[in-house]
C-alpha cells in the first residue's frame, strides 16, 4: 500500500511517536513523515507510507501555513513556552493594532533566519539542542526563508497585571522557518522581549488541517478495511507538475533508465505517468534537443488501492 496519510498530530507526541504508532497501526516499516513538529505544537503532519516515503522532501520543500499566539513581554531559553524564563519586561501600555500589523507586514518577503538553540538543525553532526542543553559554544547556520503571509487575526489583549500582551496571527512560510524564531524577532524589532505561545499548523504539502485524521481514526479505519478512504495517492504531489502520459514503447524505455525526448515540452521538470499513475520525474538534460533523463523513480507506485 503506498500513499500519504494526512495526519492531525496531537500536542504532548513527537512527530516520530506518530510514525512509531503508524508503523505499529499498518503493520508497516516504510513510514515516514514530511517536516517536524515540537510537541507543544498541533496540526498538519504528512505521513507517507510505502512507495510514498520517496515523495517526503517533496512535502517538506512545500510551504506552510500556521496559526499562533506571541506574547510580548517575557522570552525564554527555547523562545516558547516549554523554556526557562530568560527575561521580562512590562510593557507600561500595549502596542497600537496598526503598529502590530506594520510590524508584522515588515517581515514579509525573503530575509535571513538562524535557528534556535533548542532546535533539531544539525551542526558537525550535532543536534543543536544537544550544544545547548551541553551549555558548549557553537555558530549557528544562517538560513534564507521566505514570509509569504504574516496577518494578525482578532484584537490583541493586553494585561495591565502583567504588563504583557497577546495577539494571534497567521503565517505562511517556506521550508525551515520557525516560527518561534519569528516570534523573538518580532519583539526585537520593538525592542521588547517575545515568545511563542502557541502554535497550529493548517496547511502543509497541500493538505489542509480540515482533511486530516487522528491516530485513533487511523486505527479504527485500518480496522475496517477502510485505509483506501483517508489515503492520498503519491500523485498528489505534483499536481501543479505538466504531466505526460506514456506509451508502452516509452514505459519499456523509462524502466531501463533510458533518456527521453519530448518535442513540445519546455519545462525543468516532467511527471511521467502510466497507466493512470506517476511514475517518474524526468529533469531537462539539453533543453535545445527536449531531451530529458531520469531524476526521480516512483515505478512501483500503484496509487492507493
Amino acid at each position: 500500500m503506498d500513499g500519504i496519510i494526512p495526519l492531525y498530530k496531537e500536542r504532548g507526541m513527537t512527530s516520530n511517536d506518530c510514525v512509531f504508532k503508524v508503523r505499529r497501526i499498518l503493520h508497516m516499516k516504510k513510514v515516514g513523515h514530511s517536516g517536524t513538529l515540537d510537541p507543544n505544537v498541533d496540526g498538519v503532519l504528512p505521513i507517507c507510507i510505502g512507495q510514498a516515503t520517496k515523495v517526503v522532501d517533496q512535502l517538506v520543500h512545500s510551504g506552510k501555513v500556521y496559526t499562533g499566539e506571541i506574547t510580548l513581554g517575557l522570552s525564554t531559553t527555547t523562545e516558547d513556552l516549554d523554556g526557562e524564563v530568560v527575561e521580562e519586561q512590562r510593557l507600561a501600555e500595549p502596542i497600537s493594532t496598526e503598529k502590530i500589523k506594520e510590524t508584522l507586514a515588515s517581515f514579509l518577503g525573503d530575509s535571513i533566519q538562524i535557528p534556535p538553540m533548542f532546535s533539531a538543525v544539525k551542526v558537525n553532526g550535532r543536534r543543536l539542542y544537544d550544544y545547548a542543553r551541553a551549555g558548549d559554544p557553537v555558530e549557528r547556520p544562517q538560513r534564507k526563508i521566505t514570509i509569504t503571509q504574516f496577518d494578525l487575526q482578532g484584537e490583541p489583549e493586553f494585561d495591565a497585571k502583567t504588563g504583557r500582551q497577546t495577539f494571534r496571527f497567521i503565517a505562511g512560510c517556506s521550508k525551515g522557518t520557525y516560527i518561534r524564531t519569528l516570534a523573538v524577532d518580532f519583539g526585537r524589532k520593538l525592542g521588547l522581549p517575545a515568545v511563542m505561545s502557541d502554535l497550529t499548523r493548517l496547511k502543509s504539502g497541500g493538505i489542509q488541517i480540515g482533511s486530516c485524521v487522528t491516530l485513533a481514526q487511523l486505527a479504527e479505519a485500518a480496522d475496517n478495511g477502510q485505509l483506501a478512504d483517508i489515503l492520498i495517492p503519491l500523485d498528489h504531489v505534483f499536481e501543479e507538475n505538466v504531466k505526460i502520459a506514456l506509451d508502452d514503447d516509452q514505459w519499456a524505455k523509462i524502466l531501463n533508465g533510458v533518456f527521453l525526448t519530448f518535442p513540445e515540452q519546455t519545462e525543468e521538470i516532467l511527471a511521467l505517468t502510466y497507466e493512470g499513475h506517476i511514475k517518474a520525474l524526468y529533469q531537462v538534460a539539453n533543453a535545445k534537443q527536449h531531451l530529458y533523463r531520469p531524476y526521480k523513480m516512483y515505478l512501483q507506485n500503484q496509487g492507493t488501492h
